[in-house]
């Protein structure tokens, strides 16, 4: 049995080019960490689809579940999941962010 949450988050992804699961969005976070986030991706000029996990008690758990991962925020690349803040901070100062969204084929409205 498919489960729904899942099948939630897999038509997000593949309906979004970069999708940000956060507390709060990217106009408005509730957390220092999504906050980063949706910096990072600002800088890069990408667009970004934001889920607001705050508003959501299913995705907020299911997304955790869906990626083995236990913590918001969490970035996604066309489909494939990329991280946490921490590690889109560190991808973002060697360059590795940027280069994986030119891989993959993201548009970004100016180079940070």
């Amino acid at each position: 049995m498919t489960n729904p949450v899942f099948a939630r988050i897999q038509q997000q992804l593949s309906e979004h080019d970069v999708v940000l699961y956060m507390k709060g969005s990217k106009t408005m976070p509730q957390c220092g960490f999504s906050a980063l986030a949706a910096g990072i991706l600002e800088r890069l000029g990408v667009n970004v689809f934001d889920v607001d996990v705050l508003r959501d008690a299913e995705i907020r758990q299911g997304v955790k579940e869906f990626s083995d991962w236990p913590t918001i925020p969490q970035l996604y690349i066309k489909g494939e999941f990329v991280g946490g803040s921490d590690i889109m901070r560190e991808m973002f100062e060697s360059g590795e962010l940027k280069d994986l969204l030119n891989s993959k084929g993201v548009v970004q409205s100016h180079a940070a």
